[in-house]
């Protein structure tokens, strides 16, 4: 086993500790928690690794690292999440490789999104990204959709031909009334996950959690919990 390979090992066990033990804590079972490695500035030769230790979520924020590195790891079976804020002109590129785009926010990259999606002749999953530190109809400083958006959002995603409406997205946001309070900012999305079901009743996936809160996320009852350092430690930027 090369030097990189066992770091990674390692670290994917303490991670893989933490969240069963926020599973047991919060009554529930490991298996409903999708462990997504967040392999952004990390190489392709990473998620090679990551693969071979049985990992087969990952994310990445920025097309430019993300399409050349799922193009190399293109025999892998993985399921590839893009979790940044997505530019229309993007978008193409972007259908290309994820299978998920977690960070759906607004009317025009839906359409963007549903006419690459019938070219490439892909469907792609999307969850709506919610910004908590925004207005009820407003936006985020890091993306994302106020509260109020979620509904209109849905249904249009719900009726774009080549895209699947898959549930919420959100970060712990740093300002506004949730500011410091992961728990209650993740039990708020669970809320707001309640309400979309109910028009949309299998966009179940709850996307929220990262190395520093994913055991806050779990107790609230997060599906999918999005952990990079914690995996793949601080490494410099490529390029």
């Amino acid at each position: 086993m090369t030097d990189r390979k066992a770091q990674l090992a390692a670290n994917l066990a303490q991670v893989e500790d933490r969240i069963a033990s926020a599973c047991v804590a919060a009554g529930r079972e490991r298996e409903e928690v999708t462990l997504i490695v967040v392999t952004k500035t990390y190489p392709a030769s990473d998620v090679r690794i990551l693969s071979e230790l049985g990992v087969r979520d990952v994310a990445e924020n920025r097309d430019q690292d993300a399409a050349p590195k799922a193009a190399e790891c293109a025999d892998l079976p993985l399921r590839w999440h893009f979790v940044g804020q997505l530019q229309t002109n993007k978008v193409r590129s972007v259908v290309g490789y994820a299978d998920l785009v977690q960070s759906v926010d607004r009317s025009k990259l839906v359409t963007s999104l549903s006419a690459a999606a019938v070219r490439a002749e892909r469907e792609v999953g999307c969850l709506i990204q919610v910004a908590l530190d925004a207005e009820e109809n407003g936006r985020g400083e890091r993306g994302g959709v106020g509260p109020g958006g979620i509904e209109e959002l849905g249904a249009l995603v719900a009726d774009a031909p080549g895209l699947r409406i898959d549930g919420l997205m959100t970060v712990a946001p740093l300002t506004g009334p949730y500011a410091g309070r992961q728990r209650a900012a993740f039990e708020r999305l669970m809320d707001l996950s309640t309400d979309l079901r109910r028009a949309h009743p299998a966009a179940n996936m709850v996307s929220a959690g990262m190395s520093a809160d994913l055991e806050e996320a779990v107790a609230a009852g997060a599906t999918h919990v999005r952990v990079g350092t914690a995996v793949l430690g601080v490494r410099p930027r490529l390029g």
